[in-house]
């Protein structure tokens, strides 16, 4: 009890310079209450995101920068965004690397080969093709991509994005509670973290 009230207090001490962030405005209530994806006592803050997305291959240092200064209360959960057609083979695409043990190698190297390289992966067969590079062969990667257990992923996003009340990404959703869209925070990725620190304190709070 007295380690969590410590932590929650070291956590919005960055926060006590200024005004803390507020409802409405960096970040939205999500009513009703959405499902998490994990099952756990830790704080689940989901990071959606899109492949195609310019921002979000922007947002993925911050990321990295954050996760690596360790947080043992969050569990940290990727999921694409599939608000629309266009945008479901990349959520295909990534729930087939999960599945196929490959998704920590090559979820950074995706961004980096359309945004970086601007190779144009938006078809299976050249999704299928970049994967191949990390010992999948294409058939294997398109089979998968089409599996019951992908297939049902995909239709859990789309779902959640509905119920997150989606429109941008990158978006944080901390515990199916809150949601935090770019434009709150004029594209910061820093700021948008720092909202993230505020949001997990609270929920951290709340459940000790």
């Amino acid at each position: 009890m007295m380690i969590r009230t410590l932590l929650l207090l070291l956590t919005l001490l960055p926060l006590a310079a200024g005004a803390a962030p507020e409802e409405g405005k960096e970040y939205e209530l999500i009513i009703p209450e959405a499902p998490t994806l994990t099952s756990t006592d830790k704080v689940e803050v989901v990071e959606v995101f899109w492949y195609g997305c310019p921002h979000c291959y922007r947002f993925q240092p911050a990321v990295k920068r954050w996760l690596e200064k360790g947080h043992p209360n969050v569990e940290w959960v990727r999921m694409p965004a599939v608000l629309n057609e266009h945008w479901e083979i990349h959520a295909r695409a990534f729930y087939a690397a999960q599945a196929l043990g490959i998704l920590e190698k090559t979820h950074q190297a995706l961004f980096d080969a359309i945004h970086k390289a601007r190779r144009k992966l938006n078809t299976e067969e050249s999704l299928a093709a970049f994967y191949k590079d990390y010992g999948v062969s294409e058939e294997d990667f398109i089979k998968t991509m089409h599996s019951f257990a992908v297939e049902s992923k995909v239709r859990r996003a789309r779902e959640l994005d509905k119920r997150y009340n989606l429109h941008s990404t990158p978006s944080i959703v901390i515990n199916g509670k809150y949601r935090i869209d770019p434009g709150m925070v004029e594209g910061n990725a820093e700021q948008m973290l720092d909202v993230v620190d505020f949001l997990v304190a609270r929920e951290s709070h709340a459940g000790s």
